[in-house]
């Protein structure tokens, strides 16, 4: 979930929004008179959105992931039965 909250009001409730981050997995926008200047949320999804970032800036990486895409799109794919008969079979 995402919030907005004024800076001076994060100031006094900065223990229950720290919880909140950590345990609901919400997300702030912190707004200092009127105007968006920070976000917060979980190290999780601080993490994440880095290697999403990492991941987009890598034009091999988007590409294989588009023909990945196609290939399942066009049913070019096999049973994890067939996977597993692959495998031993190397």
């Amino acid at each position: 979930m995402e919030n907005t909250i004024k800076l001076k009001e994060l100031r006094p409730r900065l223990p229950e929004v720290i919880n909140n981050i950590d345990k609901l997995l919400d997300r702030y926008i912190v707004t200092k008179r009127g105007k968006p200047v920070a976000a917060m949320m979980s190290i999780d999804d601080y993490e994440g959105l880095l290697e999403t970032i990492e991941i987009l800036s890598d034009k091999q990486a988007v590409n294989r992931v588009k023909l990945s895409k196609k290939e399942i799109s066009d049913g070019k794919t096999v049973s994890l039965k067939e996977l597993r008969k692959r495998l031993e079979d190397v």
